[in-house]
Protein backbone atom coordinates (compact mmCIF):
# COMPACT_ATOMS: atom_id res chain seq x y z
CA UNK A 1 0.00 0.00 0.00
CA UNK A 2 0.83 3.36 -0.54
CA UNK A 3 1.36 6.09 1.91
CA UNK A 4 -1.06 8.51 0.60
CA UNK A 5 -3.50 5.07 0.89
CA UNK A 6 -3.52 4.65 4.03
CA UNK A 7 -7.02 4.67 5.33
CA UNK A 8 -7.83 7.76 7.42
CA UNK A 9 -11.44 7.06 7.63
CA UNK A 10 -11.75 8.69 10.97
CA UNK A 11 -15.87 9.22 11.54
CA UNK A 12 -16.33 5.97 11.44
CA UNK A 13 -12.74 4.67 13.74
CA UNK A 14 -13.79 2.26 16.36
CA UNK A 15 -9.54 3.30 17.60
CA UNK A 16 -11.40 5.67 20.22
CA UNK A 17 -10.09 8.77 19.06
CA UNK A 18 -6.39 6.90 18.52
CA UNK A 19 -4.50 5.94 15.50
CA UNK A 20 -3.10 2.58 14.46
CA UNK A 21 -0.04 2.30 12.86
CA UNK A 22 -0.35 1.10 9.74
CA UNK A 23 3.27 -0.08 7.07
CA UNK A 24 3.01 2.28 4.02
CA UNK A 25 5.63 2.48 0.90
CA UNK A 26 6.53 6.13 0.52
CA UNK A 27 7.35 7.94 -2.24
CA UNK A 28 11.26 6.59 -2.09
CA UNK A 29 10.21 3.01 -2.05
CA UNK A 30 10.68 2.58 1.22
CA UNK A 31 8.44 0.77 4.00
CA UNK A 32 7.42 3.16 6.80
CA UNK A 33 4.93 3.65 9.57
CA UNK A 34 1.50 5.92 8.83
CA UNK A 35 -0.53 6.59 11.70
CA UNK A 36 -4.38 5.59 10.14
CA UNK A 37 -7.44 7.30 11.97
CA UNK A 38 -9.69 3.71 10.69
CA UNK A 39 -11.45 2.36 7.89
CA UNK A 40 -14.88 1.78 7.35
CA UNK A 41 -14.79 -1.75 6.75
CA UNK A 42 -12.76 -2.37 9.71
CA UNK A 43 -14.65 -0.56 12.08
CA UNK A 44 -17.96 -2.33 10.44
CA UNK A 45 -16.46 -5.50 11.12
CA UNK A 46 -15.09 -4.54 14.95
CA UNK A 47 -18.52 -3.22 15.63
CA UNK A 48 -20.37 -6.52 14.65
CA UNK A 49 -18.17 -8.12 16.92
CA UNK A 50 -18.73 -6.06 19.71
CA UNK A 51 -22.14 -6.28 19.02
CA UNK A 52 -22.01 -9.98 19.48
CA UNK A 53 -20.30 -10.63 22.26
CA UNK A 54 -22.70 -7.99 23.99
CA UNK A 55 -25.65 -10.18 23.15
CA UNK A 56 -23.59 -13.53 24.46
CA UNK A 57 -22.62 -11.73 27.55
CA UNK A 58 -26.83 -10.46 28.09
CA UNK A 59 -28.26 -13.81 27.39
CA UNK A 60 -25.40 -15.24 29.75
CA UNK A 61 -26.50 -12.86 31.90
CA UNK A 62 -30.36 -13.97 31.96
CA UNK A 63 -29.45 -17.78 32.27
CA UNK A 64 -27.53 -16.80 35.42
CA UNK A 65 -30.66 -14.65 36.53
CA UNK A 66 -32.68 -18.15 36.08
CA UNK A 67 -29.81 -20.51 37.62
CA UNK A 68 -29.23 -22.18 34.79
CA UNK A 69 -25.95 -21.12 34.56
CA UNK A 70 -23.17 -19.79 36.74
CA UNK A 71 -21.80 -17.02 36.91
CA UNK A 72 -18.18 -17.59 34.98
CA UNK A 73 -20.31 -17.67 32.32
CA UNK A 74 -21.51 -14.20 31.96
CA UNK A 75 -18.16 -12.66 33.09
CA UNK A 76 -16.41 -14.79 30.71
CA UNK A 77 -18.34 -13.04 27.74
CA UNK A 78 -18.11 -10.17 29.86
CA UNK A 79 -14.01 -9.88 29.41
CA UNK A 80 -14.55 -10.65 25.76
CA UNK A 81 -13.65 -14.31 25.75
CA UNK A 82 -14.61 -17.75 24.92
CA UNK A 83 -14.26 -20.96 26.51
CA UNK A 84 -10.97 -21.89 24.24
CA UNK A 85 -9.36 -18.48 25.71
CA UNK A 86 -10.50 -18.38 28.90
CA UNK A 87 -9.08 -22.21 29.27
CA UNK A 88 -5.86 -20.37 27.74
CA UNK A 89 -5.73 -17.74 30.07
CA UNK A 90 -6.71 -20.02 33.66
CA UNK A 91 -5.05 -23.41 32.54
CA UNK A 92 -8.13 -25.12 32.94
CA UNK A 93 -9.19 -27.40 30.46
CA UNK A 94 -12.23 -26.77 28.15
CA UNK A 95 -14.47 -29.54 29.51
CA UNK A 96 -14.09 -28.09 32.89
CA UNK A 97 -14.95 -24.51 32.24
CA UNK A 98 -18.05 -25.91 30.57
CA UNK A 99 -18.70 -28.39 33.55
CA UNK A 100 -18.38 -24.97 36.12
CA UNK A 101 -21.17 -22.83 33.65
CA UNK A 102 -23.31 -25.50 36.44
CA UNK A 103 -24.50 -23.25 39.36
CA UNK A 104 -24.18 -26.27 41.58
CA UNK A 105 -20.92 -27.23 40.81
CA UNK A 106 -19.37 -23.97 40.28
CA UNK A 107 -20.61 -23.08 44.10
CA UNK A 108 -18.67 -26.01 45.25
CA UNK A 109 -15.36 -25.31 43.82
CA UNK A 110 -12.27 -24.88 45.85
CA UNK A 111 -10.52 -21.46 46.63
CA UNK A 112 -7.69 -22.81 44.21
CA UNK A 113 -9.59 -23.25 41.33
CA UNK A 114 -11.18 -19.73 42.14
CA UNK A 115 -8.46 -18.26 42.10
CA UNK A 116 -7.30 -19.19 38.54
CA UNK A 117 -10.21 -17.72 37.54
CA UNK A 118 -9.95 -14.93 39.70
CA UNK A 119 -6.43 -13.75 37.87
CA UNK A 120 -7.83 -15.27 34.43
CA UNK A 121 -10.72 -12.55 34.70
CA UNK A 122 -9.44 -10.24 36.63
CA UNK A 123 -11.94 -10.39 39.14
CA UNK A 124 -11.99 -10.88 42.98
CA UNK A 125 -13.48 -14.18 43.74
CA UNK A 126 -16.18 -12.28 45.56
CA UNK A 127 -17.14 -10.52 42.31
CA UNK A 128 -16.91 -13.55 40.35
CA UNK A 129 -19.55 -15.73 42.58
CA UNK A 130 -22.00 -12.68 42.22
CA UNK A 131 -24.02 -11.40 39.73
CA UNK A 132 -24.20 -8.06 39.01
CA UNK A 133 -28.26 -6.40 39.13
CA UNK A 134 -27.68 -5.55 36.13
CA UNK A 135 -25.41 -6.80 32.76
CA UNK A 136 -22.44 -4.68 32.19
CA UNK A 137 -20.26 -4.25 29.14
CA UNK A 138 -16.70 -3.31 28.57
CA UNK A 139 -16.45 0.14 27.21
CA UNK A 140 -17.91 0.09 23.49
CA UNK A 141 -16.32 2.10 21.18
CA UNK A 142 -19.31 3.85 19.44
Amino acid sequence: MKREDVPQDGATSTYGGERKLLYAVDANGDVVGVPSAGWEVESEATQSALDLIAEQCDAAWARAQQGTTSPLEYYMYYRRMDVALLAQTSGVWQWRIRRHFNPQRFQKLGRKLLARYEEALGLTIAELQTLPEQPLHESSTR
